[in-house]
């Protein structure tokens, strides 16, 4: 038995509600700090008791936020002798626990809501519903598709990954400026940098844009392999990875010499090449072999590419608007206003 004085349940309330201010993620969040304060400093509670008191939280349905009250409980029975005192102050220590750790937020978000309803009409709290709207709508969904999925082991966290990295590129080169300068600088970037296009700007964009993906994919199949070395990757310099990547954009449509393709030809390029790979693996087929059929698949692939370039013909003497004209035709904007790129 504890010896409890109402000082020492007052302490429990104060700890409670700091408990509160630090949960940003959820109860959950704070154990640690629950365990120091609660088991290893004050010895309010024993370690199988805060382990039981986790466990019930997790096994029962509803929000985690029962650890707390199971701790309030666990304290209260503590500091009583008897059955009928124990169920008395762990009812206590319940309830001043869930009024300790609920306390601050109710306030908090009372607070909020009150100065939104007279502030409604600002325009910074307007832009700020705005965005912060379709930002809540995305977590909420990508949350909860990934804990579905995982639930059901349904489709990989990367693939998801994926996904959403593949809207996003395909959104940027079809929608925006940036896609539409990024084509005209790989179309001509002499005439692109006539018609004003900051080229120098545009390239380190570009290539900052592709390390960063490479560094999210290096990420993620570090996290896959669980460690990197040498031949992560394919080995030093990129080994065959280098080649399937390149073969994969070029087969897919992708130019070698700029201005054409698009997101999802990469994507069937990479399908082709994947399916090649594998049927070729199935096939007990040696390793060079394959080096072999990729090699010519990618100079088949920049000499069909070749011979469009030269079909086409190039942009080399176009002014500004044509340049930007014959992007905006190639990516189906045909409402693009001409008088725009000049």
């Amino acid at each position: 038995m504890l010896s409890f004085s109402w000082g020492d349940w007052f302490i429990v309330f104060l700890h409670f509600m700091a408990v509160s201010l630090m949960a940003v993620g959820g109860a959950v969040t704070v154990i640690p700090e629950m365990h120091r304060h609660l088991v290893n400093q004050n010895g309010w509670i024993t370690e199988e008791q805060f382990s039981a008191s986790i466990a019930i939280a997790q096994s029962a349905p509803g929000p985690n936020i029962l650890v707390i009250a199971m701790m309030g409980w666990h304290i209260g029975i503590n500091s009583a002798v008897g059955l009928y005192a124990q169920y008395l102050w762990g009812t206590i220590g319940m309830v001043l626990a869930m009024i300790g750790v609920m306390l601050p937020s109710s306030l908090l978000t009372y607070s909020t809501a009150k100065w939104v309803q007279a502030n409604q009409h600002s325009a910074y709290v307007l832009a700020f519903k705005q965005g912060l709207a379709p930002i809540v709508i995305g977590a909420i969904l990508s949350g909860g598709t990934v804990l579905v999925l995982n639930a059901h082991q349904g489709i990989p966290l990367m693939v998801l990954i994926f996904a959403v990295m593949l809207g996003v590129a395909g959104y940027v080169l079809k929608e925006t400026q940036f896609g539409l300068y990024l084509y005209a600088v790989g179309n001509n970037d002499e005439a692109a940098r006539r018609a004003g296009i900051k080229v120098g700007t545009i390239k380190m964009l570009a290539f900052a844009i592709a390390g960063g993906v490479a560094a999210i994919a290096g990420i993620l199949a570090a996290s896959r392999t669980l460690g990197v070395g040498v031949f992560s990757g394919g080995g030093v310099g990129g080994g065959t990875l280098l080649l399937e990547s390149i073969a994969a954009t070029v087969i897919g449509g992708v130019s070698l010499f700029g201005g054409r393709g698009s997101v999802h030809a990469a994507l069937l390029g990479a399908l082709v090449i994947g399916t090649v790979q594998n049927g070729l693996n199935l096939m007990g087929v040696e390793n060079e072999i394959r080096l072999i059929v990729t090699g010519l698949l990618l100079v088949l692939a920049v000499s069909i590419d070749k011979l469009i370039e030269k079909a086409t013909g190039s942009l080399s003497r176009c002014d500004r608007g044509t340049v930007l004209a014959a992007c905006a035709q190639y990516l189906g904007l045909d409402n693009w206003p001409r008088h725009r790129a000049s």
